[in-house]
């Protein structure tokens, strides 16, 4: 029987290691700066790249960062008995349509998932408390 194949890195076409690119694009990221500011400060700890080598990693690994932030803080925060999140509706304007924004929030405001839909149905809301709960 043949080994389960693993999944394939999305840093393996990149000659700079993993974590050179995560703490680039979350400087970029978490402290607001600019492109060049990030090139400076990588410089200064000896990491000699360009401006426009952040703006790829940031392209190609922003989408991919956020998620896993909030999957890890979730399964933390999940352990805790002060835990708490709530199911919050909006009516809001999506592309130019108003539709039902559902959103599981927790007790710190931040946003664990969302679904849209046209209708106001028990569809979105069952979704989220099968993920959230």
């Amino acid at each position: 029987m043949p080994r389960p194949r693993k999944p394939a890195s999305p840093f393996r076409y990149f000659n700079s290691s993993p974590e050179v690119i995560r703490s680039g694009v979350l400087m970029y990221v978490r402290f607001a700066l600019s492109l060049r500011n990030v090139e400076d400060l990588l410089f200064e700890r000896g990491i000699d790249i360009c401006h426009e080598t952040v703006r790829l990693w940031w392209n190609r690994f922003g989408p991919l960062f956020p998620g896993e932030v909030r999957r890890q803080r979730v399964s933390r925060m999940c352990g805790f008995r002060q835990w708490r999140w709530h199911l919050d509706e909006m009516y809001v304007k999506l592309n130019g349509d108003m539709v039902y924004l559902w959103r599981a929030v927790d007790h710190e405001g931040e946003i664990l998932e969302s679904y849209a839909t046209q209708t106001r149905e028990k569809k979105g809301s069952a979704c989220l408390h099968e993920e959230g709960a």
